[in-house]
């Protein structure tokens, strides 16, 4: 048996058990997540460009993929890039083939990694704002039914396209002070969701990212699910607009 149908059906015969999605809450206002009861698949398209790390796309498209086992309308998550599809290089030196272009009308959720960011020469977040096209596609991207998420230092390529500015956000630590510095509304926890925009901390919170979005769009069974499968409970605290 492939080892994924083999976690898939110990899972289920374990049961759904209450982990740290469901125990998440609300920094601002104490609510509960959000369940959300779609119809169709969700459409989840992470962007890649050379010097990303690694763990922020992989830990985000690992929660969507396995979420898609536990979600009766499925789930579509791809790899984009706004350059020509092909070998994206990780900033460890993993090799990604992306065989999809930036899309953003044929998403749901658009999830923006970081990865670059202590060295300014060089592929990374930086050199995607120097060469515009990344920002520049994002700040044209917003429409009502899209959500824009990052993780790490993704979120300086939202701020670079507008999109931070004057919203609460959050991003790995070691760039916190320049979010601010560019107008964003820096708070300190794992996942701000403001709605349309949804941000996370450095590296590892996308595994949180993700979890939380599931959450919020398919349901906490979903997302219990998945944390049973992947033997990972969400961490910290999301904060969320009233």
């Amino acid at each position: 048996m492939h080892r994924r149908e083999f976690i898939r059906h110990t899972s289920a015969a374990a049961g759904v058990i209450s982990a740290g999605a469901l125990a998440t809450t609300a920094l601002d206002d104490g609510a509960a997540v959000a369940s959300t009861r779609r119809t169709d698949a969700l459409r989840v398209h992470i962007v890649l460009f050379d010097g990303v790390e690694e763990m922020d796309c992989i830990g985000p498209y690992e929660v969507f993929s396995a979420a898609a086992m536990h979600s009766p309308n499925g789930i579509e998550v791809r790899y984009v890039t706004t350059g020509q599809p092909g070998l994206v290089r990780c900033g460890y030196g993993t090799g990604i083939e992306v065989k999809y272009r930036w899309s953003p009308e044929a998403a749901d959720v658009v999830i923006v990694p970081g990865g670059g960011y202590a060295h300014r020469e060089g592929p990374g977040v930086w050199a995607e704002i120097d060469g515009a096209t990344l920002p520049r596609a994002l700040a044209a991207a917003p429409r009502e039914g899209l959500t824009i998420s990052s993780l790490c230092t993704g979120a300086v390529i939202l701020s670079a396209a507008g999109l931070t500015k004057g919203r609460p956000c959050t991003t790995h630590h070691g760039a916190k002070n320049y979010l601010r510095e560019q107008g964003g509304l820096v708070k300190d926890a794992r996942v701000v969701d403001d709605g349309d925009l949804v941000t996370a901390g450095g590296i590892t919170s996308g595994l949180d990212l993700g979890l939380w979005l599931v959450n919020r769009e398919l349901g906490p069974d979903v997302a219990t699910g998945v944390e049973t499968m992947l033997e990972y409970e969400a961490r910290g605290t999301v904060w969320r607009k009233n």
